[in-house]
């Protein structure tokens, strides 16, 4: 698919970007999420643009680099999250390798027992996930808009509920004591990372539409 060029975008004009994710669930996520604003969000994939390379060891890193990359091949502004699991006895592992952590092809299922493996017979369950969100005008762009948040909990053996993703089962919300799988999507966006660091960047968003 031939991309045209575009003109670099302030943030007042963005009504189209490209979602530097392969990952279904944050695609429905974002578009929910921007809609309101008159932002048309495009996944990357949708453009042939393959993810980018995640080399970096930290997420604001990880997550620039993605931004850049998929502005740079959609010639469009770029929205990249780079997110994961943060376990205190881990010494903050998975962390940037959540997704990958049991290697390749990436498995959820694989990660979780990865995890509750590391954690057998270890009394601190404490962890949290961070997420950060890079968006840029485009590739160049010297003021990239970032984001972040937090979601602090809890490690369990046996996962609970069905819905969520990635380490969800086994992530106890340390303010209601339901996993991210048991927890309904309003409740779980209102206390989660994701939703944390998506309500601050909508914030700059609004402000300058």
């Amino acid at each position: 698919m031939t991309v045209p060029k575009a003109e670099p975008a302030s943030l007042s004009t963005i009504k189209r970007l490209v979602l530097a994710s392969s990952n279904p669930g944050k695609l429905i996520e974002f578009r929910r999420l921007l809609s309101p604003l008159g932002i048309e969000v495009i996944a990357q994939g949708e453009l042939g643009i393959a993810d980018a390379d995640e080399p970096h060891e930290t997420f604001v890193e990880n997550a620039l680099a993605k931004a850049r990359h998929a502005s740079r091949l959609a010639h469009l502004p770029a929205l990249a999250d780079d997110s994961g699991i943060c376990v205190a006895a881990l010494g903050g592992a998975p962390g940037v390798q959540s997704a990958r952590y049991a290697g390749e092809p990436k498995s959820d299922a694989r990660n979780n027992e990865k995890l509750v493996a590391e954690l057998a017979g270890v009394h601190d369950r404490r962890a949290h996930y961070y997420c950060m969100l890079a968006l840029v005008r485009h590739e160049g762009d010297p003021e990239p808009i970032l984001a972040d948040g937090r979601w602090d909990g809890a490690i369990v053996d046996a996962p609970r509920g069905t819905g969520g993703f990635g380490y969800d089962p086994h992530f106890l919300d340390a303010a209601t004591g339901m996993t991210g799988a048991e927890l309904p999507l309003q409740k779980k966006n209102e206390l989660s990372h994701r939703g944390k660091a998506m309500r601050a960047l909508l914030a700059r968003l609004e402000a300058e539409h």
